[in-house]
Parts: C-alpha cells; sequence; structure tokens
C-alpha cells in the first residue's frame, strides 16, 4: 500500500451470500486526484458525483464503492442514493463531502436498498486498515472469478515510491471503458492536472485496448489518487529525470490490470493478445488490433483451437482503415500461417496445440508502416451465455 493509504471492505446485504459489497479507500490527507469515465451515454448517478467532487479542487480523500448494484437508470432517485452515500462517507471519516468520491457496480435499474448501504458505511471506518488491500478488492467483485491487483517500487527524487492499482471486471468489458473499475494510488507528489494527462495517455494504451463481449457498460471508471507522502519533493512533470520511471511504473500497473481483466473474463478459459505491426498510424494499428480481438468468430475459433486465420484477415479488412491486401502476415504465436496475403503450408496439429494454451498471441504485420498496437481479450465459450443468461438470476 503506497504511504498514506488504508483500506477496507464489509458485507452490508447488497449481494445475496456474505461475500464483500461494500469497500473504501481513505488516504490520510487530500490526494490529488484523476479520473476517466465510460463513453457510454447512459452514465450511471455515482460517476456525475465523482466528477463533480473531483473538478472542486481535484483533490479526493475517501473513494467508496459498492457491488450489487450500478445504480444506473435510477432517475432521480438514483443520484440522490450517490450524494446520500457521499454524505454519509464523508461524515464517517471526518472529510468534505466534495472529498469523496463513489461509485458502484452490479446489476443495472434496480434502486439501492439505502438503509442497508448506510448502514455498512457507518461501520466502515472500523474495517480500514494499512493491509486491507484485499478486503477491499472483495468488495468490488461482481462475477470475477479471482481478484486483481499489483503494485511497483522505484525511485523518485532518491525516495521510494509506490504506485498500486486493483480493478474488477469480466463482462459487458469493450474498449473506451468497460464494466470495469480501476482504483490507483499512488505515494508520489504529483498535481491533479499532470496526473490526468498520464492517466489519460495509459488508458488509451492499456484499459482502452481490452474486450471481452463488444459491450461499453453504464458504470466503468478509472480513478488515481497521489497522496504526495513518498518525500519527493519536485512534483513529477515530463521534465523531471525520473519521469520516464514513473510512467514506466504507471503504465506496467495499467496494463497488468487491463490484461487480468481480459484474462478473466466471462466463462474465459485464456488470455488473447493481438499485436499489430506495420501500421501507417498509431490509430489505424489500434482499430485493427481492437477488431481483431473483438470477433467473436476469432474468439470462437480460439476456444475451439481451430486455425482458422481466414477469419483473422477479414477482421483486419473490415477495421475500416487502409491495407494493402498484398502485404497482410499472420502469425499464431511463431507459426506463420499468411504470408504477403497468401497462405502458405503450416503444422495444423502444432497449431491446434499452440490454441489450446492459456495464453494465445496473434501477430499481424501489415507492411505498410512503423506504428503499432497490442490488444487483449479472451475467448467465447459456451459459459459465457449461460453466465449472461442468468444474470439476474
Amino acid at each position: 500500500m503506497p504511504q498514506g493509504f488504508r483500506a477496507g471492505g464489509l458485507h452490508c446485504g447488497l449481494k445475496k451470500t456474505s461475500r464483500f459489497d461494500l469497500g473504501v479507500i481513505v488516504c490520510e490527507v487530500p490526494a490529488q486526484a484523476a479520473g476517466v469515465y465510460t463513453l457510454n451515454a447512459f452514465q450511471a448517478a455515482p460517476l456525475h458525483v465523482t466528477r463533480e467532487s473531483v473538478a472542486v479542487e481535484g483533490k479526493l480523500q475517501v473513494m467508496l464503492v459498492n457491488s450489487g448494484n450500478a445504480n444506473a437508470c435510477t432517475g432521480k432517485q438514483g443520484d440522490q442514493d450517490a450524494r446520500g452515500m457521499r454524505a454519509a462517507a464523508a461524515e464517517a471519516f471526518g472529510v468534505a463531502e466534495h472529498l469523496v468520491g463513489v461509485t458502484s457496480t452490479g446489476v443495472i435499474g434496480e434502486l439501492l436498498p439505502m438503509p442497508k448501504v448506510l448502514g455498512g458505511i457507518e461501520k466502515l471506518p472500523q474495517q480500514v486498515k494499512a493491509d486491507g488491500g484485499e478486503d477491499f478488492c472483495q468488495a468490488i467483485l461482481t462475477t470475477d472469478l479471482v481478484q486483481k491487483m499489483t503494485c511497483v517500487q522505484l525511485t523518485v527524487g532518491g525516495k521510494t515510491v509506490h504506485i498500486a492499482g486493483s480493478a474488477k471486471g469480466s463482462g459487458m468489458i469493450h474498449p473506451n471503458m468497460a464494466t470495469m473499475l480501476g482504483f490507483m494510488t499512488t505515494d508520489a507528489k504529483i498535481e491533479s492536472a499532470q496526473l490526468q494527462k498520464l492517466l489519460n495517455g495509459v488508458t488509451d494504451s492499456t484499459f482502452n485496448m481490452i474486450t471481452v463481449d463488444g459491450d461499453t457498460s453504464t458504470n466503468d471508471m478509472v480513478i488515481v489518487m497521489a497522496s504526495g507522502l513518498a518525500g519527493n519533493d519536485e512534483s513529477l512533470t515530463p521534465e523531471h529525470p525520473d519521469w520516464a520511471a514513473f510512467e514506466a511504473g504507471f503504465r506496467y500497473v495499467g496494463e497488468y490490470l487491463a490484461k487480468a481483466i481480459a484474462r478473466d473474463g466471462e466463462g474465459a478459459t485464456k488470455l488473447i493478445e493481438v499485436s499489430v505491426t506495420g501500421a501507417e498510424t498509431q490509430n489505424a494499428a489500434r482499430a485493427i488490433a481492437k477488431t481483431v480481438i473483438g470477433s467473436s468468430l476469432v474468439k470462437s475459433a480460439c476456444f475451439g483451437a481451430d486455425a482458422n486465420w481466414g477469419r483473422i484477415i477479414a477482421a483486419v479488412g473490415r477495421a475500416g482503415q487502409p491495407v494493402n491486401t498484398e502485404t497482410v502476415d499472420i502469425r499464431l504465436g511463431d507459426i506463420s500461417v499468411l504470408e504477403q496475403s497468401r497462405p502458405i503450408k503450416f503444422d495444423e496439429p502444432q497449431a491446434a496445440e499452440y490454441l489450446k494454451g492459456e495464453l494465445v498471441v496473434i501477430h499481424v504485420n501489415l507492411n505498410m508502416g512503423n506504428e503499432h498496437a497490442t490488444a487483449w481479450g479472451c475467448d467465447l465459450t459456451y459459459d459465457y451465455v449461460r453466465i449472461n443468461a442468468a444474470y439476474r438470476t
């Protein structure tokens, strides 16, 4: 846990089981804050409240989250409930309301049982501790099978700095934010505006490059809080001599969490990585990588261990980006299946065996330029349909 932060979680009754469903991250001081949010037109009430809080002075001290209920598409009552959660957390932890962020995840279109939520918030301060990260991670899960968290340590200005992160997400995952919540904390000294720029850039190449099922949710956000308690005297900017190291650590945490979400896709049996090289522009590389990783046919072929490269080349061609139809190379891991847009002989049993692994890497070289991008997703299985056919029940 970066210096100055504590976390915790408890069960307040939103979930039918006894798993934790209310969690919080607390900082000793008002932390510099930044956030990115879903692009879905229907944004849940907590997102508006959190944006409003951050806009006051670019700081947060308490980040509250519940699972089991999204508080989305719930009208004026949902907005009042989100604000009620913020006010209750502010009182419980003794901070100003604008220093509290709120987020929710779960079923859309159901009102929060506020007596349960408010009762849980009242008890949260007793559950917060320096080693409360795992309790917090449990509290944010919905259909996730595993907790997702990581931390890196580096040196900035001669001081030891930490960057930590946790996330939830398993289904309704697609680029430009998904049904995912991400929380990053650091004890580095960095101003809110610079933190926002860094988060925007890292999100574009990590969280916005994953997909499970092509659906973008109403509640997604990534929030970053920086306590500044590591002791580095000079605020971090791109001109700082240790900026490159800090940016690399920040990007590592974002990519780790993004890949963990993709790997834990509902019903998934493997992580799929699509690497596109040789593009004329980075936008083209990203668009093609996301189109291939989002293809239900590609995902199904990976599940069935079928080296059907035709599905990959078809996805490349429909991505809406310029391609030279005479120069595309495709590899499955180290196995070449297409060179200069022409099929080549390959060992089918060897390819099938490769596709049965827990990690499948698809390489697409357009041979048109120097830009590249990587996207992550998972296979499409029978269990995905089973899970989502009965999500509310």
